[in-house]
């Protein structure tokens, strides 16, 4: 069968009032951020419905796309065809023809928004049902749990006809929420916790650490390649690189080893939070879930939150770490994680760091350290670039690693 388009049903934006058209326009342009390698689709987005004409478009790539944009509650290929009903009637059989297996039961759903139409929803449900059962003599009908629902919108510039519904990511669009940062280390935790933030239409930019020559290019191309990996759930995301070598050899050459995680942790939030005003942010993401290392327990958290008065959300704090992993593999991330390139989270790492830190004694062992010098630099020295949907950093660095080799 040939579909003419795809109907894009919204999630929780139906609840959105007042905002509900801005909610949608963005919906619309992180869809079309993430379509952008379908140049012959056309959008068209509306109060109910966002409709994607494809045009001759295969749309099994496209629906592969969409099922992970944050937003969309549901989607269905459609066809439409004129309000000729002997049309609908034929499109309907040969839709049931597609669909059918031996055993299925089905029903005809119908939504009608153009009045004016001579049938109502009742009469084509029969109508379309008794065709549907003279085609198919066998065929039961179950109007609570069918196999096969045809779905039917009669609107005011044709029918729309549809049997497969695809579940979508739900959420909210990237965006709606407001902007924060996420404080990116090439870990497990950090891309879920990115993940959920986003699922909530929170815009993040990613703030990674890195500290050459005791990190690798492969090191902080890999916290690119990660974040590649969340464009597919709302389109471009801002990739922000903190040097931090000055002020991780300081932090080990005057600060006892116990404290050296903590303090280094209060230099990435003061960052991270320099960061978020600059860019017009409201909260910080991390990745950290309670107990799971030294630096996550809840003494720790509070040692090192001491530094701002800025929210910090951790998605992942009471979840446990397969549960992380469950979700990083859903995601895509879980494999890229996993590979063995240092972050500056992992370098300098004491052998017997302190869980309880004591509060005072973390400010007095960082009152001899040059803070407001040591951070003017660090932040001096930041690049940013845009991590467009479908870009990948990863392959170029191993042909790379292949020639030295």
């Amino acid at each position: 069968m040939q579909y003419t388009e795809i109907m894009v049903r919204y999630g929780e934006l139906s609840t959105k009032g007042k905002n509900r058209k801005s909610f949608i326009g963005r919906l619309h342009g992180n869809v079309t951020k993430v379509l952008k390698d379908f140049p012959d689709l056309k959008l068209q987005p509306h109060r109910d419905r966002l409709h994607i004409k494809l045009n001759g478009t295969d749309a099994t790539p496209v629906m592969d796309k969409l099922k992970r944009v944050f937003g969309i509650q549901t989607f269905s290929l459609s066809v439409k065809v004129s309000k000729d009903f002997e049309e609908v009637k034929k499109t309907a059989i040969e839709m049931m023809h597609e669909a059918y297996k031996p055993g299925d039961s089905f029903k005809v759903a119908t939504k009608r928004s153009d009045h004016t139409y001579p049938l109502d929803t009742n009469q084509i449900n029969l109508q379309l049902g008794d065709v549907i059962c003279d085609e198919f003599p066998d065929i039961p009908v179950d109007v609570k749990h069918p196999d096969i629902k045809i779905s039917v919108e009669v609107r005011q510039d044709g029918i729309y006809l549809s049997y497969l519904t695809i579940k979508g990511a739900g959420g909210l669009p990237v965006g709606t929420a407001g902007k924060a940062m996420l404080m990116l280390s090439g870990g497990i935790d950090s891309p879920v916790a990115g993940y959920y933030a986003m699922k909530r239409g929170v815009d993040i930019e990613m703030v990674h650490f890195f500290s050459p020559p005791y990190t690798s290019v492969q090191a902080l191309n890999k916290a690119k390649e990660l974040t590649s990996k969340l464009t597919v759930y709302g389109g471009n995301i801002k990739f922000i690189e903190v040097p931090f070598t000055e002020i991780q050899e300081t932090i080990k050459n005057k600060v006892p080893e116990g404290y050296l995680m903590t303090v280094q942790r209060r230099f990435m939030l003061r960052l991270t939070d320099l960061i978020r005003e600059k860019e017009g942010g409201l909260a910080i993401f991390n990745g950290e879930a309670v107990g799971q290392v030294a630096s996550q327990t809840l003494e720790s958290m509070a040692a090192i939150n001491d530094v701002t008065t800025t929210p910090i959300l951790r998605p992942v704090a009471t979840m446990d770490k397969t549960e992380i992993i469950r979700v990083a593999e859903d995601i895509d991330t879980f494999d890229l994680s996993i590979q063995p390139f240092e972050d500056c989270c992992t370098i300098f790492a004491p052998p017997s760091p302190k869980t309880k830190p004591n509060m005072e004694k973390t400010r007095e062992y960082e009152s001899v350290l040059d803070i407001d010098g040591l951070i003017q630099r660090s932040m001096d020295g930041i690049k940013e670039t845009i991590i467009e949907h479908g870009e990948h950093f990863m392959d170029n660095d191993q042909e790379e690693i292949n020639d030295l080799l």
